[in-house]
């Protein structure tokens, strides 16, 4: 039999020797609790001072639009003319129209025009009627008297200094109207200036932000959105638009000048802001 006492005794040196043994054991677990929390607050330091980007909750913005223009050189002459010929039948106007169209295109030819330069803008055939009063019935009429035949030509070159030449041989040949003359950009010429335009159109936003956020302590930290305008270009320079007799003839003397295009895109920018 266990004396009560003797019970006591040894539950209590158990006790003892248990909270003895783990010492060592509760000093590692406390120390690898402080160096967890520490490493734990060193990655959550790290990460804000890598987080510049503001929460999108958190975020300010300023919306510019930048500008960029540029005075550019036409390097494409486009000129289109054509013949009308009016005939009793539809058959008779269309060979004589043909007849004079080939005499047109024979003088391009005779310029150095080839025919990759030249195409046919359309070819049209018209009923013609006139309107007369009846004597009788006192009434309105319409009597046909004829077909018209429209064929138009499109010259596209380079030759700039061409263009007085071309309208002057054209109209001589036979040509009857002339619909317009327009000095225009190249498709090569058109990426070229337009590649250049929105990387100062958006340097022109950027600018225009740091000005107005220089006196309000704040700098752009990052850019949220970029949005480009379409790239225009201006309408046909010169037209004529012109009707002539089969006499007529375009006064070559008459100089036809090109001038510089003014090309202008635009770029909208969403900047991320902070303090500075």
């Amino acid at each position: 039999m266990i004396h009560p006492q003797h019970y006591i005794t040894h539950h209590k040196y158990e006790v003892l020797s248990f909270n003895m043994m783990n010492r060592p054991m509760l000093a590692t677990i406390v120390l690898s609790l402080v160096f967890a929390s520490a490493g734990i607050l060193m990655f959550a330091a790290d990460q804000a001072d890598a987080e510049v980007t503001p929460f999108p909750s958190r975020e300010k913005v300023i919306s510019v639009t930048g500008t960029a223009t540029a005075s550019i050189e036409p390097d494409l002459l486009i000129t289109t003319f054509g013949v009308e010929t009016l005939e009793d039948t539809a058959s008779a106007s269309l060979s004589e129209n043909n007849a004079i169209m080939t005499t047109v295109v024979d003088a391009m030819y005779s310029l150095g025009l080839e025919d990759d330069q030249l195409s046919t803008s359309g070819i049209g055939i018209y009923p013609v009627y006139e309107s007369y009063r009846e004597p009788i019935t006192d009434r309105y009429k319409e009597e046909l008297v004829g077909y018209e035949v429209t064929n138009t030509l499109t010259v596209t070159t380079e030759q700039l200094d061409l263009a007085a030449d071309i309208l002057d041989s054209a109209v001589s040949a036979g040509a009857n109207r002339v619909d317009y003359v327009s000095f225009a950009l190249s498709q090569e010429k058109q990426l070229e200036v337009k590649d250049d335009l929105i990387g100062k159109a958006v340097l022109n936003a950027k600018k225009k932000a740091e000005n107005a956020l220089e006196p309000l302590n704040h700098n752009i930290i990052g850019v949220k959105a970029v949005s480009l305008s379409e790239f225009g270009l201006p309408s046909p320079m010169f037209g004529y638009g012109a009707k002539f007799a089969e006499s007529a003839s375009f006064d070559s003397s008459t100089p036809v000048f090109s001038s510089d295009q003014d090309i202008t895109t635009t770029a909208n920018v969403v900047f991320l802001i902070g303090t500075k």
